[in-house]
């Protein structure tokens, strides 16, 4: 059990830093002791930006950060409780309990009654707390009793009650760039207390380059890899361990790829990739559905995504691509993965091509709008079943009303006829691709309607 008074009262880690021990991780020896030390995040820690005023001034009460795994958001907590000179106590969202936070905020207060001090109280993975756990927090949050920093790498504004949300500054952190992962590499070759500088090391660049290329923003998988290739690859003669591309190949076989099924990497690409589709750009959509099919994404979501678009950005511009969607569809249910993957790039790439035109979908949604706000239509009396017709006639209604004229008892197979009271109008065709040909249609039957009532 942690002492009520523990011997350093700073964070945990940042004293570990300090004092390295040898079956530490290079990831944990290396996590950012000072603001200068974080990489990257100049969007929230660049000097003048708010966050970084706030820490320095030490005036924040509580913060939110998320972003993708290994970009750094337990060790800016850590900084910025040894930067505030304040106690830093840890809990987990998946392990905690309701008396393990109660016990946190007990110590808090009792540090705070006796020696003045403030305790930052660190929370990984806030999502997975319940709302009974959240709310545990609230009151002392309110009251000043700890300072809250909750992580995670789900957007807090759909995962995080709304109250601890309200109360808190929320900040996102992006995955670094690979110039970024690479200056923590160098960093942690040169560093001979808490890296692997008392070793002979020469890393190639491009062995570098590709560490970092391959661990896709996430420091922490850069710096195991790193950590891999040193201590697994034997010296030469002269006692230096050399780092090749080759080596570096081995040591980050796969590539990282940040997705979650359920959180905004899922929503961003499947965004991404519609847009691209809907833009016309066939490239960018085979990367966005390649991405997807590599994080092990849901291929029948892709596909019910794909039969959506055919019908909302291709509509009648080209109604084969309805078709082609749905078959693509059919196809994968037949064949499976991971050939099912072709007739996904089939339909993908024939979408992204085809002419383009939202007007049925547009039409649709003027008229749900009519529907829902304005005042509900009756059917006009010619257009009722026979039965609803008689009806009609019996209470007055003009023989001239009630007379429906059969379409295909006419040349064309069309007669000008009124089927909506107060001659609404919803669908406006465009001339792109096939619309065209509706277009003229629509015209010429309108020409027809209007010559009639001349």
């Amino acid at each position: 059990m942690d002492s009520l008074f523990p011997d350093d009262p700073r964070p945990q880690d940042a004293a570990d830093q300090e004092h390295p021990m040898h079956d530490q991780p290079l990831a944990a020896r290396m996590r950012p002791r000072t603001l200068e030390e974080v990489a990257g995040q100049q969007h929230i820690l660049g000097k003048g930006n708010l966050l970084r005023r706030a820490i320095e001034a030490d005036l924040f009460s509580s913060l939110i950060f998320y972003g993708p795994p290994g970009t750094g958001k337990t060790s800016l907590a850590t900084v910025i409780a040894k930067t505030t000179n304040s106690r830093f106590e840890m809990l987990n969202g998946v392990e905690s309990n309701v008396s393990e936070i109660r016990d946190k905020i007990a110590q808090a207060r009792t540090w705070k009654k006796l020696r003045g001090e403030t305790t930052i109280l660190f929370i990984d993975e806030i999502h997975r707390f319940n709302k009974a756990q959240q709310d545990v927090l609230l009151p002392h949050i309110e009251r000043g009793t700890v300072r809250f920093i909750g992580a995670t790498t789900h957007n807090p504004y759909y995962y995080v009650n709304s109250p601890l949300t309200s109360r808190s500054q929320i900040f996102q952190l992006e995955s670094l760039a690979t110039d970024e992962v690479i200056e923590v590499l160098n960093r942690a070759l040169s560093d001979a207390e808490r890296g692997l500088g008392k070793l002979k090391i020469k890393a190639h660049k491009e062995a570098l380059h590709h560490i970092a290329e391959k661990s896709d923003g996430d420091v922490r998988k850069a710096l195991t890899a790193l950590d891999l290739a040193a201590l697994t690859t034997p010296a030469c003669e002269n006692n230096t361990v050399e780092i090749t591309l080759e080596i570096a190949e081995e040591s980050i076989q796969q590539k990282a790829i940040v997705y979650d099924a359920s959180g905004d990497a899922h929503y961003d690409t499947i965004s991404a990739f519609i847009k691209s589709i809907r833009g016309s750009d066939p490239d960018a959509a085979l990367y966005w559905l390649a991405k997807m099919l590599h994080a092990g994404e849901d291929p029948r979501f892709i596909a019910r995504r794909l039969v959506i678009s055919a019908s909302e950005d291709i509509g009648l511009a080209d109604s084969n691509a309805l078709r082609v969607a749905m078959d693509a569809q059919q196809a994968f249910e037949f064949i499976g993965m991971p050939e099912g993957r072709i007739p996904l790039a089939h339909a993908t790439v024939y979408l992204a091509t085809a002419p383009k035109s939202n007007s049925a979908y547009a039409a649709l949604g003027e008229a749900m709008a009519d529907v829902q706000t304005g005042r509900t239509l009756s059917v006009p009396a010619h257009l009722r079943t026979p039965t609803r017709k008689k009806l009609a006639s019996s209470s007055g209604t003009s023989d001239d009303a009630l007379e429906y004229f059969y379409s295909h008892s006419f040349e064309g197979n069309y007669v000008p006829q009124s089927y909506l009271p107060e001659g609404r109008h919803y669908y406006t065709p465009t001339e792109n691709g096939l619309e065209k040909r509706i277009k003229e249609r629509l015209d010429y039957w309108k020409s027809i309607h209007q010559q009639s009532h001349k």
